[in-house]
């Protein structure tokens, strides 16, 4: 770049080089260009840099991405015009697609996100050559004629419709998914962020279904909105780790779902709620609250959304929830299940025990509810989770990999099988 800088035409303009070599450009002016590699040579400690191009992140390998990130930010001059750019292909589920993800959406992130689809007017006349081959198949087997609406299939008329997709782009997409298929295309030419991300071949839930879901799911309640009729227990936690996207309606019955972990960081503890029609009311999710505050804010919750049918996963830190929650709160309205014990003599046991016989069966009730629309998810990260949920040689969970969990998707499963035995110990 430096080389093909009109030096001639303005020979006073640009400073002249000290060192010139494959991984710096020091010029006299004090200024510096430095080459690195993602697996190479720290290069950003101990150096203030004006600006930071991170190019092709998704690929760096996934052990160093974090580490990056962390050096890159104090690295960084602090002035109006340092800047910090990422740019990349989509590449699966690593920490790259997490910030990105939560820029998109999250609005107060200290990241901006851009995404650029296939249907950006720039491609038009990149793709003109490959549009002009997908329009003369097309003709070749449409006597002639171009793509109308009445030729779209349902798919190509929402890319019509919502996205503003032209015929040239849907002839072109119809070839290339009929010599390729449509997993490629998506993974190729994604529309939305979601679609570019996705990694439909392994997850147990239908991965386009959740795409579908993420377009259309509203935010929580504003903080103002709840505050006033929320319990004190659960003001701390509005907007921060409780989501209420429904407020409570009178002689609704809810039902919910809880899994609860050691409050040590790691994994989550989280409590889903929905109402008798399978709506989404309320999302809970911290990492940091101990097993007795969450009995405390598991009783706060079940109370306020018309004393829920709770279903907890009884299984480790489970089993003392259950016991603070009967004992300690009184809270009667929880689910029980049936066991037999040594003797041979069935009996009743607090909360849903899991194990490698029945987690396949609450999952694919979950999947069942919701591919079918008995439920509607509201929770972004319930959502998030569904897409990297997993079944490896007979065993079910996230895709392995810091900071993926699967806590919300085990709330969500636990309140379906609340609302499979749709049962009410209170009256309301």
């Amino acid at each position: 770049m430096y080389k093909n800088l009109p030096h001639d035409k303005y020979p006073n303009l640009f400073p002249k080089t000290l060192l010139n070599n494959r991984d710096e450009l020091y010029l006299e002016n004090g200024s510096r260009v430095i080459i690195a590699t993602a697996n190479g040579e720290d290069s950003i400690s101990g150096n203030t840099f004006q600006f930071i191009h991170l190019s092709e992140m998704a690929k760096y390998p996934a052990q160093v991405q974090e580490e990056i990130i962390a050096t890159c930010i104090p690295a960084l001059a602090k002035n109006e015009s340092s800047a910090i750019i990422i740019e990349s292909t989509a590449y699966g589920y690593n920490t790259y697609q997490e910030m990105f993800m939560k820029a998109y959406r999250d609005k107060e992130s200290v990241w901006k996100a851009f995404f650029f689809s296939w249907l950006a007017k720039a491609y038009q006349t990149q793709f003109k050559q490959v549009f002009d081959g997908a329009e003369a198949w097309f003709r070749a087997n449409n006597q002639g004629r171009r793509m109308t609406y009445d030729d779209l299939e349902h798919d190509e008329k929402i890319l019509r419709d919502k996205y503003g997709a032209t015929y040239r782009q849907l002839m072109f997409r119809r070839y290339y998914i009929q010599t390729n298929s449509l997993e490629k295309f998506r993974r190729e030419f994604p529309t939305t962020p979601d679609e570019a991300f996705m990694e439909t071949n392994k997850s147990v839930f239908d991965t386009a279904k959740i795409i579908e879901r993420l377009q259309y799911v509203i935010q929580p309640l504003e903080t103002k909105e709840v505050m006033g009729v929320l319990p004190d227990t659960l003001k701390p936690y509005i907007n921060k780790n409780l989501f209420i996207y429904h407020l409570p309606k009178s002689k609704m019955r809810m039902y919910a779902g809880v899994d609860v972990s050691s409050g040590q960081g790691g994994d989550y503890s989280t409590m889903s709620i929905f109402d008798a029609d399978g709506q989404q009311v309320a999302s809970f999710y911290a990492n940091d609250i101990p097993v007795y505050k969450f009995a405390e804010i598991v009783d706060a919750l079940g109370r306020f959304f018309n004393y829920a049918f709770i279903c907890v996963e009884r299984n480790s830190y489970g089993l003392p929830l259950l016991e603070r929650l009967r004992k300690e709160y009184g809270y009667m309205n929880l689910l029980k299940q049936k066991v037999f014990d040594q003797r041979g003599k069935r009996k009743m046991q607090l909360g849903f025990q899991t194990t490698n016989v029945t987690k396949p069966i609450i999952i694919n009730d979950m999947k069942e509810m919701f591919e079918l629309n008995m439920i509607n998810i509201e929770c972004v990260r319930t959502l998030e989770e569904m897409k990297i949920y997993q079944e490896h040689k007979g065993k079910m969970g996230n895709k392995k990999g810091q900071n993926n969990h699967d806590d919300l998707v085990i709330s969500v499963a636990m309140a379906c099988q609340a609302m499979k035995q749709a049962k009410y110990y209170v009256d309301i």
